[in-house]
């Protein structure tokens, strides 16, 4: 079949040229095809071609080769979560036998139905990703109207290589999808299951750009650059199996690095740690240890530590708001790099450096402990990260925002060699894409 697509493309870019623009409003010969007659109630399709004069995407000269990868990136589908993407397929095939005879309605029919079914898809993969935390408009996932998909396939150069780019999203993507299909042709499906999970939450990475990509199933942190990988380091995230705070997948942007940063202590560990420390060894641990009690996160008004009810705190009943002074052992280190989510999860330096030697990493409160945070600095701030002064919690801007994208990535496909790592959160088992998927898109594809 696809080497029939490719042979009638020729003719049916001229068959199409010759249907008059709007004649599919107009209720013209193309009426007759009853698929056609079905695509009409797409108004955003039928303005688009109105205003293109009826300009072929899928039938213009050179571009042959666009409708049978159309129909080959739609029979697997299922693993990108479209599920109708193998249905359309089909319809597809039968639209474009049907117009290889040289009718214009039934070339136009086919034509609007490639459209449509484009748009579908890529509206789909457009979705944002399943238990992630989007934080600032600018990571946002996006959904393209059905103008701008049409758009951009009418102005590429190249169709195919455009419907290439689209579906593939990202190289983690691509190849995580590539090894998801290639397991699934293997005896019980080798480990599709795994390799599918995975492909939701790799969605949310950019293909180009400057940006921070934190994998909390490895415990590591990625710098890119132009859209490639230039440096990493480790990190420690959230303990979900004895403390229940794992690290949540995030998008956001770093706009400003903290030097020399309070820690404002979360209310969990005031009821679990701080105030039984109190009860037990009074007040004058929090002046040991560098801490205060404050009337709200700005410090407004410095509380003394008699005036709170210690035993409420451990218990729950009341809510302590504590800070911890910079110094030697305050839990930021010297350096902070904050960016807005509703979890208060930020990056930070840390005067404890032993634990990453561990393998196990996941110690955490939920909030993510950096190897060197001198390094990730001097890369953010493009300049040695040196603190403008001695005073406390100073602000320093970057030269520009630099989106960070916090995620659980239980597969790296393409860092050093294809591996699986241990499913830390049982995050894996909770994919809506599953190994039926990738069985499904390794049949189309063989």
């Amino acid at each position: 079949m696809q080497r029939n697509l490719l042979k009638s493309a020729a003719f049916m870019a001229l068959a199409l040229s010759s249907v008059p623009a709007g004649a599919a409003q107009a209720g013209t010969a193309v009426a007759a095809s009853p698929q056609l007659t079905v695509l009409q109630g797409n108004d955003d399709i039928s303005r688009f071609y109105t205003a293109s004069k009826n300009a072929p995407i899928w039938f213009r000269a050179g571009q042959a080769d666009a409708p049978p990868l159309l129909v080959s990136i739609l029979k697997r589908s299922p693993i990108d979560g479209f599920a109708r993407g193998p249905q359309l397929a089909m319809e597809i095939e039968a639209a474009m036998a049907k117009a290889q005879a040289g009718d214009p309605s039934s070339v136009q029919a086919a034509e609007r139905l490639m459209s449509s079914a484009w748009i579908s898809y890529s509206q789909a993969i457009s979705a944002l990703t399943p238990r992630m935390l989007y934080s600032e408009k600018w990571v946002t996932p996006v959904v393209p109207s059905s103008f701008q998909v049409l758009r951009l396939a009418l102005k590429a150069p190249s169709l195919a290589q455009h419907l290439k780019s689209v579906s593939d999203i990202n190289p983690i993507y691509s190849s995580l999808r590539d090894l998801a299909i290639t397991e699934a042709k293997l005896p019980g499906g080798g480990q599709s299951a795994r390799y599918a999970a995975n492909l939701e939450r790799a969605r949310s990475i950019p293909a180009t750009g400057k940006f921070v990509l934190v994998d909390a199933a490895t415990a590591r942190l990625w710098m890119y650059q132009d859209g490639r990988p230039i440096d990493s380091m480790k990190v420690i995230v959230g303990d979900k199996e004895k403390l229940g705070l794992p690290t949540p997948m995030i998008a956001s942007v770093i706009w400003y690095a903290t030097f020399n940063p309070y820690w404002h202590v979360p209310d969990h560990l005031v009821r679990k740690t701080l105030a039984p420390h109190v009860i037990n060894d009074g007040e004058t641990y929090l002046k040991k240890n560098g801490y205060e009690v404050v009337s709200d996160w700005n410090a407004t008004e410095i509380l003394p530590a008699s005036s709170v009810d210690w035993k409420a705190a451990a218990d729950g009943t009341v809510h302590v708001k504590i800070r911890q002074l910079p110094g030697p052992t305050n839990s930021m280190g010297k350096l902070k790099f904050n960016f807005a989510n509703p979890e208060g999860i930020y990056l930070h330096d840390t005067p404890t450096k032993s634990k990453f030697a561990l393998s196990n990493r996941a110690l955490s409160n939920g909030c993510i402990r950096l190897e060197d945070a001198q390094r990730l600095g001097r890369w953010l701030l493009g300049r040695e990260p040196v603190a403008p002064g001695a005073g406390m919690e100073q602000h320093v801007q970057l030269p520009q925002g630099v989106p960070v994208y916090v995620t659980y990535l239980t597969a790296q496909p393409n860092i050093g060699e294809p591996r699986l790592v241990r499913d830390i959160y049982g995050w894996d088992a909770q994919s809506t894409i599953t190994a039926a998927a990738a069985v499904q898109a390794a049949g189309a594809g063989s």
